[in-house]
This record gives structure tokens, sequence and C-alpha cells, in this order.
């Protein structure tokens, strides 16, 4: 069990997952992402979404788009939906993952 990654501390709760970063064998780097968890699954994965905007030069004004990513989301950890995390990118996980979350910033708002 890794007690600390990138600075941030593991969490108290514990897992046997393999794929976990404080739990398991996985590395991470130092590639970091924050977003807001906007979809869960079962088998351990979460889609998270972040805004970023674009200056639009014809109208003098800035354009709001989105991106997301599929992570890994490890049963010690366990986002829900609405809460913001800090991602860490790893090597591929499956065809569509290569991020594992590591910190919950901070509680989300469900509707």
């Amino acid at each position: 069990m890794k007690k600390e990654i990138l600075g941030i501390k593991a969490p108290k709760k514990t897992c046997t997952d393999q794929k976990c970063p404080f739990h398991g064998q996985l590395n991470v780097k130092k590639e970091l992402v924050k977003g807001k968890v906007i979809k869960k699954d079962v088998n351990h994965s979460a889609t998270i979404e972040w805004d970023y905007s674009i200056p639009v030069p014809k109208y003098e004004r800035y354009e709001i788009r989105r991106s997301r990513l599929r992570v890994h989301n490890p049963p010690c950890l366990d986002a829900q939906v609405g809460q913001q995390v800090l991602v860490a990118k790893t090597r591929p996980l499956s065809k569509t993952k290569t991020h594992v979350i590591i910190q919950i910033i901070e509680e989300g708002k469900t509707k």
C-alpha cells in the first residue's frame, strides 16, 4: 500500500482492486485533470466532464466547450455523480480508460 501519490494522501477506506493506485500495483503519471463526475457505472468506471473557453475573434467573445473522459473509479474512493474529482493519467486500463481517480476534491450537489 502506498501512503501518498503526487502529494495526495491515501484514503482511509481500503480495497482489493489491482487497478487502484493506492492499494494495487498501478503507477500514475504527473498529468492531472480536474472534472465533475457525470456518470457512474457498476464496473468501477465513471465519466468526468470539464468546461473550457475558446476565444471567437469574429464576435470578440468566448465560447464554452466541454470535454469528457472515461476514468477508473476505485472502490476505496467510490466517487458519486456530481462530485469534483482529481484524475491522473496511467497506462491503458481498457479500450477507453487511461486515467484513474486519485482524489475527491469536493462533494457535489445532485439535482
